[in-house]
């Protein structure tokens, strides 16, 4: 997936961290992210090297990045191998310079086995996934006395509002109201007919979501997010990066997304003959299971929340090509391939024996 915004030039690296005065002046940009919904860039300073994001304003403000800055630092403090945010000379870890929004890290420690891995590919060993499911549980572990109200976006971000609604319909309705972008990408659309497929399997989720504990969650676990202590098939997670989609959720939801980045062949482009790495979601279970046991509940509760997980980020998804991007294609694909098209898929034999591993692992 190609970036959607400008790679950053050195000029505004400069200016941004004109605002750090022990990084100032940087020298060159030695790496550009691939990554789609910002622009990052390894900078190299005559005092070492940080990583620099910048976001538009419309999809993230300094007041939203901060959202995600305090829980990266609240996992720091409880010993979670997260690099931390730099703060300017006021103090400030979210910058904002006309149109844009940047913010400013230090240098994860670690190798970047996935860096030129496209998104929501699989991992490359079974042992690469235990180590992942390990790191959940630990970060799961840490987030749980984190208490932070909830975001103050909904745009691009791992959320649970309609999965926890006893109406979805009227939850899409009310969001609409407060989000102008999603009322206007859903305004041509049928929705509530399209919809209607996914109701009654989000119909027998809500008794038993009620009783899931509000946590703050990664919400984008998925390996090319992760730095390791090595490059063989044994390596062991080393850090953990990009808190974008971070927001307070619930575990499961986490780990079933951690299951749906890793362990099913989204970018391959028939749906008949996608593949889905049944070995990979048991290794991620078994190693978050390692820390915080599954039991039979849970993981039934796993396979029937894996092919609705997405819902909310994808209406988010669909909110950010209409409103934001102006892509009435990539809107459609979000629409079409990613919210409708996830669920669907999992009607198909190689999806059906996924879920049943996964029930199995309890």
């Amino acid at each position: 997936m190609a970036p959607d915004w400008p790679p950053l030039r050195i000029d505004e690296a400069a200016a941004v961290l004109a605002r750090f005065p022990s990084l100032s002046p940087p020298l060159t940009l030695r790496w550009h992210s691939p990554r789609p919904f910002s622009a990052a860039a390894r900078v190299a300073c005559a005092q070492g090297e940080v990583f620099l994001k910048r976001h538009h304003v419309r999809v993230r403000s300094a007041a939203q990045l901060q959202e995600e800055h305090a829980f990266i630092a609240h996992l720091r403090a409880r010993g979670l191998p997260v690099p931390e945010v730099l703060t300017d000379a006021e103090g400030s870890s979210a910058i904002t310079l006309g149109e844009w929004t940047y913010e400013v890290h230090a240098l994860a420690t670690g190798v970047d086995l996935y860096r030129d891995a496209p998104s929501w590919t699989p991992p490359l060993s079974a042992a690469h996934a235990r180590s992942a499911g390990r790191m959940l549980a630990r970060l799961h572990l840490a987030a749980r006395d984190y208490a932070a109200p909830a975001r103050s976006t909904a745009l691009l971000v791992t959320g649970d509002t309609l999965l926890r609604s006893g109406d979805p319909l009227a939850a899409i309705s009310q969001a609409c109201a407060r989000r102008p972008g999603l009322a206007a990408a859903l305004a041509t659309r049928d929705w509530p007919r399209e919809l209607a497929p996914l109701l009654p399997a989000l119909g027998a989720l809500q008794p038993r979501l009620a009783a899931q504990p509000v946590a703050w969650t990664h919400g984008d676990w998925h390996v090319s997010n992760l730095l390791w202590e090595g490059a063989g098939a044994q390596a062991e997670v080393a850090a953990i990066l990009d808190f974008g989609l971070c927001a307070p959720t619930f575990a499961l939801l986490d780990l079933a997304t951690a299951i749906e980045r890793n362990a099913i062949a989204w970018l391959h482009p028939d749906p008949a003959s996608r593949p889905a790495f049944a070995d990979i979601a048991c290794a991620l279970l078994a190693g978050y299971a390692e820390l915080l046991p599954l039991s039979r509940a849970d993981t039934d509760l796993l396979a029937d929340l894996l092919p609705l997980a997405h819902l909310d980020f994808a209406l988010s998804e669909l909110e950010y090509f209409h409103a934001v991007l102006d892509q009435p294609e990539m809107a459609e694909v979000a629409w079409r391939d990613f919210l409708l098209g996830h669920f669907a898929w999992f009607a198909q034999p190689q999806a059906r024996a996924l879920l049943r591993a996964i029930r199995a692992a309890g």
